[in-house]
């Protein structure tokens, strides 16, 4: 079996990922599930010429003084493949994410449309969109791009590690910069926005202090900047950006939020019920005066409380999402319950209303 024949695989089982490891079966993610996806075993000569097939000299270079790489594939008109390279047990392993560069609407997406082309038209400020690994970040924040760059004359700006989607220019001008490639570092290429005269920075992770502090600065000076984090809910969000730095800054950083966090959308893809697939749940943090109000005043653990009754001002809890998906049938009241921040809670609102 060679890499293209893989990568075949993934496209037409609808493989979201696939695990090749040297001397085991090849499985693939598929609606949230490792399966296995071949018979074909994958010796370690075998996975070695796979590496070597599809890593040019720097890529090599990286692997063999970090063991582990990280790049980007395009296969046919549609297709761009993010592959991990890592080893174990000394021998390589290889992670293999598909990305569809047909980007689909956020109403095809099931996402809040509304709000998202909302935060699409600020023009200055933080929207951060949030979840664990898989869970959708890169896809609805590329949806947010292209919609800006559909609707909109600005100048998008991206820095990422790798590059995943590739736009072309519509009404905005779009440029991306690949860590490694085409910029040393994310602190480099922070400090570099401003000579670029951007309107609008995706940063693909904000990971450290250096790399939060210099997205809030380009916020503050009038840009939009997207980006992501590993975190579970707005809340948690919030905790997370405040936490990179030392306590005697929280006042500052919390004031800072006060006026610049324009949205918080946190997701979670959960396998449906009414047919094959995964759909997104999610919840939404918009800043109403109120979640400004609790920023400045550091009163975090009071955000859920305010978010499930901030409907006029779009926002949605995932209580709330996960019981409107149980009432459309779009999922089940066992799967919802797995998903779900406060189970005692859900499952309690759920047989309330007779779905359990």
């Amino acid at each position: 079996m060679n890499f293209k024949e893989i990568l075949e695989i993934m496209i037409n089982r609808n493989i979201s990922d696939i695990f090749l490891r040297a001397n085991s079966h090849l499985k693939g993610r598929i609606n949230a599930q490792i399966e296995k996806v071949s018979d074909n075993v994958l010796d370690v000569k075998a996975l070695e010429r796979i590496v070597k097939e599809i890593t040019d000299e720097k890529n090599r270079q990286v692997l063999e003084a970090k063991k582990s790489c990280e790049f980007t594939i395009w296969h046919g008109d549609h297709w761009r493949f993010r592959v991990g390279i890592f080893y174990q047990r000394n021998t390589p392993s290889m992670v293999i994410r598909k990305i569809d560069l047909r980007l689909p609407s956020f109403d095809k997406l099931n996402l809040p449309s509304q709000v998202l082309r909302k935060f699409c038209r600020e023009r200055r400020g933080l929207i951060l969109v949030t979840g664990v690994t898989g869970s959708g970040k890169s896809t609805s924040i590329a949806s947010m791009m292209e919609y800006i760059n559909v609707n909109m004359g600005r100048h998008i700006l991206t820095i990422e590690e790798p590059i995943e989607f590739v736009f072309g220019d519509k009404k905005c001008m779009v440029n991306q910069r690949q860590i490694g490639l085409d910029v040393a570092n994310y602190t480099d290429a922070l400090r570099q926005f401003a000579v670029h005269s951007p309107d609008v920075i995706y940063i693909s992770n904000i990971r450290d202090q250096e790399t939060c502090y210099a997205a809030l600065t380009a916020a503050e000076t009038g840009v939009l900047v997207f980006s992501t984090l590993h975190t579970v809910n707005a809340s948690s969000t919030v905790e997370r950006i405040v936490n990179f730095f030392p306590p005697h800054q929280h006042h500052f950083i919390l004031d800072q939020l006060s006026t610049l966090l324009k949205g918080v959308l946190s997701l979670r893809l959960i396998p449906r019920a009414d047919r094959l697939g995964l759909i997104p749940a999610y919840e939404v943090l918009t800043l109403s005066p109120s979640i400004s109000r609790l920023l400045r005043e550091n009163k975090i653990l009071e955000i859920p409380k305010y978010i499930s009754s901030g409907d006029v001002y779009g926002m949605r809890s995932f209580h709330q999402c996960l019981v409107d998906l149980v009432e459309k049938k779009t999922i089940t009241a066992e799967t919802a319950l797995e998903y779900a921040d406060k189970r005692e809670e859900l499952e309690m609102e759920l047989r309330n209303k007779g779905l359990i």
